[in-house]
């Protein structure tokens, strides 16, 4: 089997595995249970790429969502560990590595001293602008469909946003 064969059986293996992923194991055979079953197995398939980047900045990958989540202002630490699901303490480690590097700083909380303030310094702004204007790049799988079909999955990604319950930093 030359390399087209290889590389048409690999393609056609990650296909099927990603359709049965959830929705065909679990026997649900709805559209929506089948999108999001997609929609898992591509974060999980892009889960390597996102390590490499944050690998190219010496990053944990929890110390670059930081970094990104930095990026809106100060934020207590505490809120901190909400956007990382994550206890405090753990926040404290990331913390920690993070002012090693002189990408944060601990400030008093304005109204409460006793709350710790993270707030970027200018070398953290810098880094978190080269991580997320590499984060920003799509991945291939993406990148190669037509503009049309990225359109349409982007509107419909935008009406999924406004109806659903979702959260984030």
């Amino acid at each position: 089997m030359g390399t087209e064969g290889a590389t048409t059986s690999k393609a056609t293996e990650a296909k099927q595995a990603a359709f049965s992923w959830l929705a065909d194991e679990t026997g649900r055979t709805d559209p929506a249970s089948q999108a999001w079953s997609l929609l898992h197995w591509l974060m999980l398939s892009s889960k390597p790429r996102f390590m490499a980047i944050n690998q190219e900045f010496d990053l944990a990958p929890q110390q670059a969502i930081a970094l990104r989540i930095l990026g809106s202002g100060p934020q207590p630490m505490g809120e901190l560990a909400r956007f990382l699901m994550c206890d405090s303490s753990n926040v404290t480690g990331i913390t920690d590595r993070l002012e090693e590097r002189g990408l944060v700083r601990r400030e008093p909380g304005e109204k409460d001293r006793r709350v710790k303030m993270l707030v970027l310094t200018p070398e953290g702004e810098k880094l978190r602008a080269e991580v997320t204007k590499r984060l920003a790049e799509p991945p291939p799988w993406l990148a190669e469909l037509s503009e049309a079909d990225q359109r349409k999955l982007k509107e419909i990604l935008e009406v999924a946003i406004e109806h659903g319950d979702v959260t984030g930093p």
